[in-house]
Order: C-alpha cells, then structure tokens, then sequence
C-alpha cells in the first residue's frame, strides 16, 4: 500500500522544509508553527476530498497509464500552482480590478488585505464550483441506465425522473437563480455569471467526454481487422490520446471545483498564501495518491456504494458552498458531512458483499 504514497511522503517533506525556511524568511522564529499550519491544512484538505478521490477514481479506471502518470505529475503541478496559487490571484486581479503582478505583491507582502479581496470574491468563486459540482451530483443520479440504488427510496425516485437530457441543467439553473437572489444587489450580476460559466464548463467537457467514448466503442466493435490493419491502430492511437485527455481535464475540473472551498477555508488557519498553497498541496497529493491506489486495487469493485456515497458528497458539498455565499460554514461541518457519507456507503457495501457472499 504505502507503494501509491511515496510521491506523497516526498512532497510532505519537502513541503515541511519549505514552510519552515518560509517562515523563518518571513518572521523569525515562526518556522515551527508555519509547519504545524501546513500540516493542519494538508489533514483537513484530504478529509474535505476524500469523496473527491472516488469520483476521479470512477474516471480515471478508463485511462490508459500514461494518462494516471500524467495526472499524478502534470496534474499535481495544475493543482497545486494553478487552482490553488493562480486562480485565486487571477479572481482578485479580476473582481479587484488589479494588474495579476500587484495582486501577487500584495499576497506575498500584506496577507490581509490580499485576504480581504479573496473574502470579497468569495461568492462569485464557489457559486463556480457549486454549479459544477451540482451537475456532476445530478448527472450520476438522474440516469436511468444506473444499476444500483444505494438510497434507495431518494435514488429510485430520482431514476424515475422525465428523462431529459436537460434537467440537470434546468434544476441547477433554478438553484442558481435562487442563489442569486439572495446575494446583495452589487453581486448578483457576478454571481450568476460564475454560475452558468460552471454549467457550460461541465457541459462542455461532459458532452465531447462522451462523444470520445462513442467514437470509441464504435471504433473498436466496427473495425475490419482483416483489411485495415495499420487504420484502426492509428485510430485507436488517436481516441485513447483524444479520450485521456478530456478525461483528465474533467478530472483537473473536478478537483479544481472540489479545492475552491477549501482554499477560501484555509484563510481561517492563515492569511500567508504560501503556507496555504504548501499545505493545500500536501492534501492534494495524497488524494491523487487515494485515487490511483482505489483505481489499481478495485476499491470501487469491492465497495458497490462507494461511489455513490461520493456523489451523495458532492451534491451536499455543493449545496453548502451555496450556503456559504450568505453566511460562513465551518470545515469541520464540510468536511464531516462528506466523511459521513463515504462511511455510510462503506458500510453498506460491506454488509451487502456479506450478504452476497
């Protein structure tokens, strides 16, 4: 097992050396509780996304390995200085008003007026990840094609819904519009922006993800091997390269919306943004490292609602970063309903596999 952690333990120690040099650069004397903030932070980032490690498993089973290496070593760099380190500077630079370099000076040199400026963005940001994630939430419930119920009276139901290939879309627009309702008057134009950029980024990704696996499946059932030969490698070269690559822009956008909470939470333990980005990118790591080792042991196989526990995660993630557009929700609440969730779902799905067996 602890073969899937060593890129973790070796960003870990990494991470404790720079956060201490860090803070001894920055106040001396402060090294040791930099430390301890970096870590606290990695601990409540593997907790918040602990389901988050399910969903991208689910996906990433379907990638070849160049692809899961891709998303370990590419993917942790996105993760760590694009949404964690970037983004929030590039939203600031955005809503503040800002050239991105003065935001980074003031990040680096006034922690609280940069954390002043992400507060003030704070809505527009999740209602981004909420939307997001609310589609992801209710494109795995609504379909009918979906084996097994876990909830069974709330999942059957949700089966049973008028199939449609925009319902998802048209409940999370209403969601939306009440969101936006409820935010001060100044918010509510920035609000719905972020929010319906959210729809169109997973219906985006979701439809060419799912027209790649078409294309896919056709190619492999309809290709004359006799004949065309050197055509069909080519081809299926092409599709695997065409389909790894969305897949891991769906799984980046997953993670992306799924850190987004976490990284205006961390402000609560510290308005240093690299003490923050260090710890967010310990907790990433070891969640990248959860999901490749659920991928490669059959976890998902083994554990029928795991999966379902997560996306049960997701849709209560989502509805508490709508939440938190009016008023603040403590981690430890996000983090526990998530965690809740996941062990139900274990639960579960051990007592059915006893049942089975």
């Amino acid at each position: 097992m602890h073969k899937y952690f060593i890129e973790s333990y070796i960003l870990t120690i990494s991470g404790i050396i720079c956060a201490y040099l860090w803070g001894e650069h920055v106040h001396p004397g402060s090294g040791g509780i930099c430390v301890f903030i970096a870590l606290v932070l990695g601990i409540l980032e593997v907790s918040l996304s602990f389901d988050n490690a399910v969903v991208n498993a689910t996906k990433l089973k379907k990638m070849s390995e160049k692809w899961r290496h891709r998303f370990i070593t590419w993917g942790i760099a996105i993760a760590v200085f694009g949404m964690r380190f970037l983004f929030p500077l590039l939203v600031v630079s955005i809503f503040a008003k800002l050239n991105i370099l003065k935001v980074l000076d003031i990040a680096l040199h006034n922690s609280k007026m940069y954390a002043f400026y992400l507060h003030q963005t704070h809505a527009t940001i999740v209602t981004f990840g909420g939307t997001f994630l609310l589609m992801l939430f209710l494109g795995f419930f609504l379909n009918p094609k979906k084996e097994a119920d876990w909830l069974k009276p709330v999942e059957k139901f949700l089966k049973k819904a008028p199939e449609s290939k925009f319902l998802d879309t048209l409940i999370t627009l209403v969601v939306l519009d009440v969101v936006q309702m409820i935010q001060p008057p100044p918010l509510h134009l920035s609000v719905t922006i972020s929010g319906i950029a959210g729809i169109l980024v997973y219906l985006g990704i979701d439809t060419v993800s799912r027209q790649l696996e078409k294309l896919e499946e056709g190619a492999t059932k309809n290709a004359d091997v006799s004949e065309k030969i050197s055509s069909e490698i080519c081809s299926n070269v092409k599709f695997a390269s065409c389909t790894g690559l969305i897949s891991f822009l769906y799984l980046e956008l997953i993670d992306a919306s799924f850190s987004l909470d976490g990284v205006l939470g961390a402000f609560a333990l510290s308005n240093d943004i690299v003490i923050i980005t260090i710890g967010l990118a310990i907790g990433a790591m070891f969640v990248r490292s959860l999901t490749i080792m659920f991928v490669e042991e059959g976890t998902l196989d083994q554990f029928i609602y795991l999966e379902h526990g997560a996306h049960w995660a997701i849709g209560a993630l989502a509805i508490l970063m709508f939440i938190s557009t009016v008023r603040p929700v403590p981690e430890l609440i996000t983090g526990l309903t998530g965690v809740g969730f996941i062990i139900g779902s274990l639960i579960s799905s051990i007592k059915e596999k006893g049942v089975k067996g």
